[in-house]
């Protein structure tokens, strides 16, 4: 999606107080997939919308837990839930769930069969956690490893030092990936992926085609490859959320949970865009 006349005055936030934020239909579409409430012991006292509008607050501006507004419910309470919902594997299941939604929306089968695959390099912090250089991006830090399908939607992501090399991590994202999408079994990538030895390493996993899309040799405009471009505009579309300008985590499940919960917001507001 390019910036034009058109697409900004569908992404318009007036209406709510912070650009982030959740407007009732996006709201009655996310609820779904919260847990509902535990029937023993106190009842739940905390607007779980006011939560999620605060966890989406801190991925949009990219501030600090301790710089959450007041507005927001209380920054213990808001990390107490961010962290649940992570060790829970929430955002996976409903990025799954929503993808297929959305797939079905553009009128085509809500489990895809062709994906596409790249990685993007990020710093990281003083924070810490497993972390690695890039001999070829000159980046220490780590990498995200994707998987989107030809639309663009995120299928699966991984976290990994940026040491280990993309035909490496390629190995457990396939992995995942087929557990979750079955029938998905053709994967267009770049030439880093090219070679035997993938194609070996997977093989356990079913019948696999990885087609590489060279890049073009015209050089003076910009040429998107056929297919393999669309994972780098959901790159860029995820992007613009300024937490993950860097990779600010200590872990790698906070890491990955981010970039999801990014995802999330993109699907839940094309979907409940009249």
């Amino acid at each position: 999606m390019a910036w034009t006349a058109i697409t900004r005055a569908q992404y318009r936030r007036d209406h709510a107080a912070c650009t982030s934020e959740l407007n009732d239909a996006e709201w009655f579409l996310f609820s779904f997939f919260l847990p509902a409430p535990c029937r023993l012991g106190r009842p739940r006292e905390v607007d779980l919308r006011a939560v999620m509008n605060a966890i989406l607050y801190v991925l949009w501006t990219g501030c600090q837990w301790r710089a959450l507004p007041e507005r927001f419910p209380p920054r213990s309470t808001v990390q107490y839930y961010f962290y649940r919902w992570r060790n829970q594997r929430l955002w996976p299941w409903i990025n799954r769930a929503l993808v297929r939604r959305a797939r079905t929306a553009l009128g085509r089968d809500g489990v895809p069969t062709a994906g596409v695959i790249d990685s993007q390099s990020a710093k990281t912090t003083e924070s810490g956690g497993p972390r690695g250089f890039d001999a070829a991006k000159r980046v220490r830090g780590r990498k995200r490893h994707l998987v989107t399908d030809t639309q663009g939607l995120a299928l699966a992501l991984q976290v990994r030092p940026a040491n280990i090399q993309d035909n490496h991590a390629a190995v457990p994202l396939l992995a995942a990936l087929r557990r979750n999408f079955p029938r998905l079994r053709h994967i267009f990538a770049d030439r880093v992926y090219r070679g035997d030895k993938l194609r070996r390493a997977i093989a356990a996993f079913g019948r696999w085609t990885i087609q590489i899309v060279t890049r073009s040799e015209r050089t003076g405009t910009f040429k998107p490859e056929p297919k393999r471009w669309v994972i780098e505009r959901t790159f860029a579309w995820l992007g613009r959320n300024r937490r993950l300008a860097k990779d600010f985590e200590r872990t790698i499940a906070s890491a990955e949970a981010w970039f999801l919960i990014a995802s999330v917001q993109l699907l839940i507001r094309r979907l409940s865009r009249p």
